[in-house]
């Protein structure tokens, strides 16, 4: 069975998660780890939980939700994995960080580029890989049908949705994919957010007022 554990981190409140199941196996998603005590705070996690971990793997690469992908690679030997159509981000890690007000360490390309409808797979989960650009042009969800879950980064928050306003950002993009793609998921799906409180697709169709 799938275990999902949030950690709430970086002066952002950026939703950092850690997906884990029976094998013991377990992934990072979007680690924006930036204080020495959010670091240990995850390590001891890994520990105490006697995770092992086995990639990185993010929604979108904006510089809240990959501050901590150069620890968690260096802490735990594995690699990072993100879309292509994001990587622009990951050159830039130090000056987005810049352009909010934060001092960053440079955070070194990808090991993999995954695609749309490629598998993310570890232990014995596979989830499937959802692109919804418009918050960035690699944005990406990890849904499981199974579970009835989806981890979705910053498209979709509860009562809102992500920025649109950063390079490669395009509101029209967005609502769009939102509804043509995320929309035909079963309503019951729960959302883990990239920021915020937990939401579900049927109730986001109903009350959003960007998407009613």
């Amino acid at each position: 069975m799938l275990k999902i554990e949030k950690f709430v981190v970086n002066p952002l409140q950026e939703n950092t998660f850690v997906l884990s199941d029976e094998t013991g196996k377990c992934i990072f998603i979007d680690p924006g780890f930036y204080f020495d005590v959010e670091q240990k705070e995850i390590v001891d996690y890994v520990a105490d939980k006697n995770l092992k971990p086995v990639k990185i793997t993010n929604t979108h690469c904006h510089f809240d939700h990959i501050m901590g992908v150069e620890f968690i690679r260096n802490q735990f030997k594995i690699p990072f994995h993100a879309h292509p159509d994001d990587a622009f981000w990951v050159k830039q890690a130090i000056f987005q960080g810049k352009m909010f007000g934060f001092e960053m360490e440079p955070v070194q390309a990808p090991e993999h580029f995954f695609q749309e409808n490629e598998p993310l797979k570890f232990g014995n989960t596979e989830l499937k890989i959802i692109h919804v650009p418009g918050h960035s042009p690699g944005h990406v969800v990890f849904y499981s049908e199974k579970e009835g879950i989806l981890i979705g980064g910053d498209v979709l928050f509860h009562g809102s949705i992500g920025r649109t306003d950063l390079p490669g950002g395009n509101y029209e993009t967005l609502i769009s994919a939102i509804k043509e793609k995320l929309f035909k998921l079963p309503d019951e799906t729960k959302v883990y957010c990239g920021h915020g409180p937990e939401t579900t697709l049927g109730f986001e169709k109903k009350s959003n007022p960007f998407l009613t």
